[in-house]
């Protein structure tokens, strides 16, 4: 993590429930500016459910985020307009059928901020560039990949300009041999200081990628460190046991 960063997005007290189950129970965290933040943990324990909540996708039972000192829980948030500033990536590529891989792209650009659309174009030509898909502007979702959709709505989220960008564990969609296309996207941003809070079971990519790791496990935060000490030697019981069965299942994974 950066040194003395500028916090870009502050939680405080997040609790959520849905019905009477409560998801997640107190969270608190900051993330830096140009830090890399990847939340690990078992399947259920919340992850996923707290970055729709950063988004607005889900609303909260009570306590406050902040994104850039800016408190976006407020009553009356305009989330239609902070979702420009924070970006999402899903599981799913969300494309829209009808419509080529530059039109994908242009409409949050163009519809949603109003920027003039050659503007537009030249900055999603550059991002398709980048993530090795310049060829493929003008192709369909149904002329890709699983791994190009999956890079085409990282470039979706990104010509929006956010201040940080949210990942929600973007390969489990995909074939074993797609993985890395993304994977490799995503270190090439993190490299290039792109701000960004990931959720992933990629051990290996969260290793490799991450200032810091948080592990959570039924709705808390049970640990945070740096990736070399967590991986290394974990403070928690619980993260040790988490940990020792994910290699368990690498081991089964590659015998089969």
């Amino acid at each position: 993590m950066p040194d003395n960063p500028q916090v870009v997005l502050k939680i405080t007290d997040l609790v959520k429930s849905f019905d009477s189950t409560k998801v997640l129970k107190g969270i608190n965290l900051t993330v830096g500016h140009r830090e890399v933040t990847v939340i690990i943990g078992p399947s259920g324990c919340g992850k996923s459910t707290l970055l729709r909540c950063l988004n607005g996708l889900e609303p909260i039972d009570s306590g406050q985020i902040e994104l850039n000192g800016q408190l976006i829980t407020a009553p009356g948030t305009n989330w239609s307009a902070i979702r420009q500033k924070i970006g999402m990536v899903f599981q799913n590529y969300e494309l829209f059928p009808h419509l080529n891989v530059i039109d994908n792209i242009l409409l949050g650009p163009v519809k949603v901020q109003g920027r003039p659309r050659q503007e537009a174009i030249i900055d999603a030509q550059s991002w398709l560039d980048r993530v090795g898909l310049k060829d493929r502007a003008l192709s369909f979702p149904r002329q890709l990949s699983g791994g190009q959709k999956q890079r085409v709505a990282i470039v979706r989220a990104l010509c929006m300009s956010p201040q940080i960008m949210l990942f929600d564990e973007v390969t489990a969609s995909l074939d074993p041999e797609m993985v890395r296309e993304v994977l490799d996207v995503m270190l090439n941003l993190a490299k290039g200081g792109l701000t960004m809070l990931i959720v992933t079971h990629e051990m290996a990519f969260a290793r490799a990628v991450a200032d810091r790791i948080i592990f959570m496990d039924d709705g808390h935060i049970v640990e945070t460190a740096q990736p070399e000490a967590f991986f290394n030697n974990p403070e928690t019981e619980r993260a040790r046991r988490f940990l020792n069965i994910f290699q368990f299942q690498e081991l089964e994974r590659r015998r089969a």
